[in-house]
């Protein structure tokens, strides 16, 4: 019961903090004992029965979310931009429309908070649903707790996932007790908790259990197309699960590769068509964000200094990232050869996820634009690929947060310092540390036996 505990009272300490602006270094150092206490219990469980039930995993998991909820979001003003988008769908309007700021407003006072009010919004059309769907329920306490509850069933489906794979609930505590999610779902409410809800869920249709009846061929494709729909909704809350797409075709197999794909398809233009015509707006947006935006991108930073012209070293990252991600597609496309045509997507099941999980670790060495909550899509790999430089990257995001420090005492953004590259450097790193230890215990186990 130890690590429970001391899980718990770190979350205690961080909670009660007046202002987490003002106590960043306070978070950070709490932050890191929890992860060090779940990374003890990843060893630990891999050897031993640590004995926490499911149940147990989910009502610490619920507990640690719900000491957050009603806080306000002060790490970030993202969830007044939902609230906007989402009143502005409530009333009948479409926030793809008009800017913020060229508008009428949605609600009196909440334009001073929306960051960006110039530019039209960046959020997909699934995500301008669930912001209706927040808005409606309340307000900023229903648009939190609508995605807290998504987070929570996120980690209900872990465990039902490692149930599948035959591997101990307990790995189900490196995302359910993590503080990434904690703070960014439950305490900023970020929407990328949806999109990590619904990504998830794609996975848990297209692998069923060992034992589970085949449906009849007439209803074969229900599961894959069922994959598809909850995979549109990912990919349309945030872009980044569509760099997937190939990893769940890959995972349908050939006869479930044509339900997947129309499923994705459908979801797709159902979720788009409400917005149309000025859905279409949010590639001006996009093309800001692609052209302009960075944070914390340690990568970008340095290729900056020896490519002046930032537009080239952007192009060269994203060349290098696709380079990256097709070399771990191949990989995984050759575990077919010599198997069976339909071999079970069981099988395949571990491969995938570290499939995935390279490409998203890939994704946020080099992306220009870090922010903390883009690691929630590596966090919820981590159960099935519990990798050091994972572990490592979701806990150093958070201390990109510095910059928040002076931004609330003194109103000044300055990002100029050392931070991303501990960030960068410590989740290289944290793998070559393990393979050195690893390599000495090596030796010294040789040198024993040999005399």
């Amino acid at each position: 019961m130890g690590i429970p505990v001391i899980v718990a009272l770190s979350y205690c300490f961080i909670a009660f903090q007046a202002d987490l602006r003002y106590s960043i270094p306070a978070l950070v150092g709490a932050s890191a004992l929890i992860v060090a206490a779940l990374a003890f219990s990843l060893y630990y469980g891999e050897s031993k029965n640590i004995g926490w039930s499911p149940r147990t995993v989910i009502i610490i998991a619920a507990a640690l979310r719900l000491l957050f909820l009603f806080r306000s979001p002060e790490l970030s003003d993202d969830i007044f931009r939902y609230l906007w988008d989402g009143l502005t769908s409530a009333h009948g309007g479409n926030p793809y429309a008009f800017a913020p700021s060229a508008a009428q407003p949605a609600a009196d006072g909440l334009l001073a908070h929306v960051n960006h009010p110039h530019l039209i919004t960046i959020y997909p059309p699934a995500a301008q649903i669930i912001f209706a769907e927040g808005a409606l329920l309340g307000g900023m306490l229903g648009m939190k707790a609508l995605l807290v509850a998504a987070d929570v069933a996120v980690c209900a489906i872990i465990l039902r996932l490692l149930s599948r794979m035959k591997l101990p609930p307990s790995r189900a505590v490196i995302y359910a007790w993590h503080p990434l999610p904690i703070l960014e779902i439950a305490s900023s409410g970020h929407i990328d908790g949806a999109g990590v809800f619904f990504l998830m869920l794609a996975f848990m249709f297209l692998i069923p259990a060992k034992n589970a009846p085949s449906l009849p061929g007439s209803r074969s494709w229900l599961p894959p197309a069922l994959a598809g729909l909850a995979f549109s909704a990912a990919a349309l809350v945030k872009l980044f699960p569509l760099v997937l797409f190939p990893l769940f075709v890959f995972l349908a197999g050939r006869k479930g590769r044509g339900a997947f794909i129309a499923g994705a398809a459908f979801g797709a233009a159902m979720l788009t068509v409400p917005f149309l015509p000025h859905v279409f707006n949010i590639f001006s947006t996009l093309d800001v964000y692609v052209r302009n935006w960075e944070f914390a991108g340690f990568a970008f930073q340095a290729l900056h200094l020896l490519i002046p012209a930032g537009a080239a070293a952007r192009w060269l990252l994203a060349a290098f990232f696709l380079l990256i991600t097709a070399f771990v597609y191949f990989s995984l496309f050759r575990k077919r050869e010599g198997r069976e045509k339909d071999v079970s997507p069981f099988s395949l099941f571990p491969a995938a996820f570290q499939a995935a999980y390279g490409i998203t670790l890939a994704f946020l060495l080099l992306t220009p634009t870090l922010h903390p909550w883009y690691a929630l899509y590596l966090a919820c790999f981590l159960p099935f690929v519990p990798g050091a430089a994972g572990l490592v990257m979701t806990w150093a995001v958070l201390l990109s947060y510095r910059v928040l420090i002076n931004y609330a005492l003194l109103g000044v953004w300055e990002e100029r310092d050392d931070i991303p590259a501990l960030i960068w450097l410590s989740t290289i790193g944290a793998p070559l540390l393990c393979w050195l230890l690893a390599e000495k215990r090596a030796a010294r186990f040789i040198r024993r036996i040999t005399g």
